[in-house]
C-alpha cells in the first residue's frame, strides 16, 4: 500500500470534503498518511486528526515561515503534544529563504531548538529547506548527526542529495518529479538508491502531472511512484513496496 509521508490535511482547502476524501484512501491503494503541522495552530489540528483516523499519524513542528509564533511559552506548549499517541516525528522544520517571512537568524535558532527536541525525544525530523542549501547542510551536520529523518520536497543538486544519504537521511520525492522541467529532481532519483527515497504529496500543494496546478491529495501519489519507476527502470510495485518499507523504518511503525 502507498505510504504518503508528508501531507497537510488540516489545510482549509480540504474543508469541504476532508472526511469523504480521507475515508476513500484505502480503496485508492493508500494505506498510511503522516499529517504534518506547519504553523503553531496546526500542531493541535494534526494530532486531533490522528486520533480520529486510524491510518493517519501526526508530525508536530513549526515551519520556518511560522517561527515568529514561537517563544519559550509556546514552545513548551507545543512539546506537550508529543505525549500523545501517534505523534511520530518533529516537523516540518528547517529554513526558508525564498519567502523570507522570518529573519534568518530566528529561523536558524528555532530550527536548531527543534532538532534538539527531536534528539531528546528520539524522533525523526522532517526538514524543509528552500533557497537555503548551505545553511541547512551546515546546521544538519552540526546538530542532526545520528538523527533519522527526511529532506522533504528535495529541490537541490544530486551531490547534495548524495551527501544527505551518506548522513543517513531519506530524500522526499513528490509531484515535482513528474514535471517536464524538473531535471535536477529526476537526476536525484536516478542517482540515489530506492532504499533512500520516500513518497510524499505535500498536499494540497504540488500536484503531479496530469493534475498540476490543481489541489493535490494522496490518491495522486501513484503518478510520483510511476515516474520513479520509469526513471529507475523498475516496476511500479517495487517502488511502492520499497518506499513503504522505508517510511515504516523511518517512522518506526
Amino acid at each position: 500500500m502507498i505510504f504518503d509521508t508528508h501531507a497537510h490535511y488540516d489545510d482549509e482547502q480540504f474543508d469541504m470534503d476532508r472526511r469523504e476524501l480521507l475515508l476513500s484512501m484505502g480503496s485508492e491503494g493508500v494505506g498510511t498518511i503522516v499529517n504534518v503541522s506547519a504553523s503553531y495552530d496546526s500542531c493541535e489540528k494534526v494530532t486531533a486528526m490522528a486520533r480520529e483516523y486510524p491510518f493517519l499519524y501526526a508530525a508536530v513542528g513549526i515551519h520556518p515561515d511560522e517561527v515568529g509564533a514561537l517563544n519559550e511559552e509556546s514552545f513548551a506548549r507545543m512539546r506537550e503534544l508529543f505525549r500523545q499517541d501517534k505523534v511520530v516525528a518533529v516537523g516540518e522544520i528547517g529554513l526558508d529563504y525564498y519567502w523570507d517571512k522570518e529573519a534568518h537568524e530566528q529561523q536558524k535558532y528555532w530550527f536548531i531548538r527543534q532538532l534538539e527536541l527531536a534528539r531528546e525525544l528520539n524522533l525523526p525530523v522532517l526538514i524543509h529547506s528552500r533557497e537555503a542549501a548551505a545553511d541547512t547542510m551546515e546546521i544538519m551536520k552540526k546538530h542532526a548527526a545520528g538523527l533519522a529523518g527526511v529532506i522533504h520536497c528535495f529541490s537541490y543538486s544530486r551531490e547534495q542529495a548524495e551527501e544527505y544519504v551518506k548522513m543517513g537521511f531519506y530524500i522526499g520525492i513528490g509531484g515535482v518529479v513528474t514535471f517536464k522541467n524538473a531535471r535536477k529532481v529526476k537526476e536525484v532519483v536516478e542517482a540515489i538508491p530506492l532504499e533512500s527515497i520516500l513518497l510524499e504529496t505535500d498536499c494540497p500543494y504540488l500536484a503531479p502531472v496530469p493534475y498540476r496546478g490543481k489541489r493535490n491529495d494522496s490518491r495522486y501519489i501513484r503518478y510520483v511512484a510511476g515516474e520513479i519507476a520509469r526513471i529507475k527502470n523498475i516496476s511500479y510495485e517495487e517502488v511502492v513496496e520499497q518506499t513503504e518499507q522505508n517510511a515504516r523504518k523511518m517512522y518506526r511503525l
